[in-house]
């Protein structure tokens, strides 16, 4: 039997080495979205495709990784040690094309152990606007270039005309060579400290602990689900529209819980439309194992063995699980928020006091390109806005932070103005936006952008219409709103997936939903509220009017 120390020595360098990747990657990156956003994500795979470590990055990227690899074992049947295979397409493994995969063999002595895999989001891939985020897309080849699973490197030999092929397709093609660079280079000190690891244990031991950290996260899962009631939990909610069609798209779950195992079964989901909000069945597949894994034990290691005891069924040709070659691009980023959003809605009817609120559930998905006049060169700018975390039993939510299934930073003023053409006018939480409750929810953001030059505004998000629900009598969040006022005083109201030309001087304001609140508002204390007051949370006025 192996020894339970060296199983849990291994299984800490494992997931370091995912963590440095991620170090790696974000320092080595050129764009402001991959070096200040920390828009990547890292992990490491045996050499069966089995996900074995990630560090703490991007739910909707980790979760949706295992599928590419497993998009790599069935398209090469062989590997040289130096190959570095690259992909988006995400009906072969990726999510949406922004997010470019990298996956790497590792090799010890001559003999494949594992791969090494990292995915980042660059802020351009082509498509028909700067950024590769249409709104109003319809097909996903309008979001920019597919790329199947290919070499990028051969041997360690860097495949020229590959590179070219995607470079060709960007408009920023020196940034995005940059950022394809830094993702070498976290596979390669990925593929080190691996096998470092196996130069101290051995092949042998290696894989005996490999075989044990996973039998032990699906131990651990298994007593979880064991502690759940045995009961069947059906649930749905609405994203605001399909970016083309003025109409709500439904996403519905019955979940069932077993003695062995959890079903998350979409029967009842809304087809797949015309509109950027289709999601693959990756992206299903990753936002489920966020959701198993906040509702049962976080500290369980993310690995393939947690996610053993989780059956997903989801139909073919559904907003969930998404066919060639409707439009992707929001599935990732909006879609996965909403199907967390479902799923912990059915939850709360299980373990109530467990689950919180709705939080903003978008990911306020802006992006902004044009040409820049200090440089007479295309430029691409590209963030994601926190909002509101839902209220929970017992706490308050968390004001303007990014929630479930993204992970990233904000992006500095500093660094948009030096960078790009645009100006931030404003940057603050938004008042009155947390829902009211006995706990209230967590504020949105308020971002006020100012461009200088002639561009694009493409925007991609949600909860505009169905604002964040609360629980147990507590009030929704605010709503979001995406405004764009002429440098004439013209106020123009977007919808939350639009596109719109700039011109110098236009201001650009997002106001991202709040969470919902928590339990009765008139359970909350006069102190509570005073203090909310005196903290400009809220307005004396708008809580008054809700209890008066």
């Amino acid at each position: 039997m192996i020894d339970i120390i060296t199983v849990e020595v291994v299984r800490g360098a494992l997931e370091y080495a995912a963590e440095e990747m991620g170090i790696v990657l974000r320092n080595s990156a050129y764009s402001a979205n991959i070096k200040e956003r920390m828009d990547h994500s890292c992990a490491i795979f045996d050499e069966k495709g089995r996900m074995i470590a990630q560090a703490e990055h991007i739910p909707v990227h980790l979760g949706a990784m295992p599928l590419a690899v497993k998009s790599v074992l069935k398209e090469f049947k062989e590997f040289s040690d130096g190959d570095m295979i690259l992909l988006n397409d995400p009906y072969n493994g990726g999510t949406h094309l922004p997010d470019l995969t990298l996956i790497a063999p590792i090799f010890f002595k001559k003999e494949l152990v594992g791969f090494v895999a990292n995915r980042a989001h660059h802020s351009d891939v082509g498509g028909k606007v700067p950024g590769s985020m249409p709104g109003d897309a319809e097909e996903i080849f309008e979001e920019g270039l597919i790329i199947p699973p290919v070499k990028l490197f051969d041997g360690g030999k860097l495949n020229e005309g590959v590179l070219r092929v995607l470079l060709a397709n960007t408009r920023t093609p020196e940034i995005r060579k940059g950022d394809i660079m830094a993702q070498v280079a976290a596979n390669k000190i990925g593929m080190k400290r691996v096998q470092r690891i196996l130069e101290k244990y051995g092949l042998d031991t290696f894989r005996d602990c490999v075989d044990e950290i996973l039998n032990y996260s699906e131990r651990r899962m298994l007593s979880e689900i064991r502690k759940l009631p045995k009961t069947r939990v059906s649930a749905e909610d609405y994203l605001d529209d399909s970016g083309s069609e003025d109409k709500p798209v439904k996403i519905k779950v019955t979940v069932q819980i077993n003695e062995n195992n959890i079903i998350f079964d979409f029967t009842g989901t809304d087809k797949q439309v015309r509109g950027p909000i289709n999601a693959p069945f990756a992206v299903t597949l990753s936002a489920s194992y966020y959701v198993l894994r906040a509702i049962t034990d976080p500290t369980i290691p993310a690995n393939e063995g947690a996610y053993r005891p989780l059956i997903v069924k989801a139909e073919k040709g559904t907003v969930v699980n998404a066919t060639p070659p409707y439009a992707v691009a929001g599935g990732n980023v909006e879609t996965s928020q909403r199907i967390v959003d479902v799923l912990l809605k059915a939850f709360a009817e299980i373990i109530p006091e467990k689950i919180p609120a709705a939080c903003q559930g978008t990911m306020n998905n802006i992006t902004i390109g044009g040409i820049d006049p200090r440089t007479d060169k295309p430029f691409t700018f590209y963030e994601t806005i926190g909002g509101g975390f839902g209220a929970r039993f017992g706490l308050d939510g968390i004001d303007g932070i990014h929630s479930h299934m993204t992970n990233t930073m904000n992006t500095p003023i500093e660094e948009i103005e030096k960078r790009y053409p645009i100006m931030i006018l404003k940057y603050s939480l938004r008042p009155n936006s947390g829902g009211l409750g006995k706990w209230r929810g967590g504020l949105g953001i308020e971002r006020v952008y100012k461009v200088l030059t002639r561009a694009i505004l493409s925007v991609l998000g949600d909860r505009h219409k169905f604002p964040p629900w609360g629980l147990r009598g507590g009030l929704p969040g605010a709503p979001g709103e995406y405004i764009v006022i002429r440098k004439n005083g013209e106020t123009i109201r977007l919808g939350s997936k639009d596109r719109i030309p700039l011109n110098p001087g236009d201001v650009v304001i997002i106001r991202t939903p709040g969470g919902g609140g928590y339990g009765n508002p008139v359970e909350r204390s006069r102190d509570r509220y005073l203090e909310d007051i005196l903290d400009e949370k809220y307005e004396k006025e708008f809580v008054e009017k809700y209890l008066s």
